[in-house]
């Protein structure tokens, strides 16, 4: 069976962001998520996971350890285990975007405070 953001087990998350988890189990996590203009996620964290985030649609500015970097579609960045970092839509259209991690990192997140 195909999956798809139709099919896929939804949530919810901070301001009217959204996910799909495309893939879900113990070893992979693909999750597709959208962002509406001038949203954030919380700056952290994974102590174990490692994540790559694919953007699809929309502009992204991730900071990483401090250092921001500017995403357009087509782009991706590896985040290592460990590394602090945080996704934003500062533009004026939605994001959206993939975040692959492995191990899923749902229960490995460490929040900022």
């Amino acid at each position: 069976m195909s999956i798809s953001r139709e099919n896929a087990e939804h949530y919810q998350w901070g301001n009217q962001c959204e996910g799909w988890h495309l893939v879900k189990n113990r070893s992979l996590s693909v999750i597709e998520e959208s962002m509406p203009p001038g949203t954030a996620e919380v700056r952290h964290h994974h102590l174990e996971a490692q994540q790559f985030f694919y953007i699809l649609e929309g502009e992204a500015e991730m900071e990483r350890e401090g250092q921001a970097t500017v995403l357009q579609p087509g782009d991706g960045l590896h985040i290592p285990p460990g590394t602090r970092h945080q996704i934003r839509n500062r533009s004026s259209r939605p994001l959206r975007f993939l975040v692959i991690s492995q191990p899923p990192s749902h229960g490995d997140r460490v929040t900022e405070k």
